[in-house]
């Protein structure tokens, strides 16, 4: 079970964008996270006119490692831990270590 999800909120811990809000994009299979507006880089690109793509600069957001983003915890508006723990009934959930709540119960 993956600790961090597709559409979380997180909070970028470490680099350039540090302490920035946004929503996880999508979770790659190397370990990585696209966050929204977070980590975004500019691109020069090359027209090609056989498929009809335009060239330019184009601003897109890049990949970041796992560990550099944490949970947004809104309870204390702060970035926590995850834990993962089973239930009496043998289900899996995401908890937050600072106060135990449920993240989806």
């Amino acid at each position: 079970m993956r600790k961090i999800r597709k559409g979380d909120n997180v909070i970028v811990i470490s680099g350039r964008d540090k302490g920035r809000k946004g929503a996880v994009v999508s979770v790659l299979e190397n370990d990585t996270v696209i966050v929204e507006n977070i980590n975004r880089v500019k691109r020069h690109t090359r027209a090609n006119p056989q498929m009809n793509k335009t060239g330019g600069i184009i601003e897109k957001e890049m990949p970041m490692h796992v560990s550099k983003v944490a949970l947004f915890n809104p309870a204390t508006q702060k970035a926590d831990r995850v834990g993962v723990k089973r239930l009496a009934d043998g289900k899996r959930v995401r908890f937050f270590k600072s106060n135990g709540e449920m993240i989806d119960a």
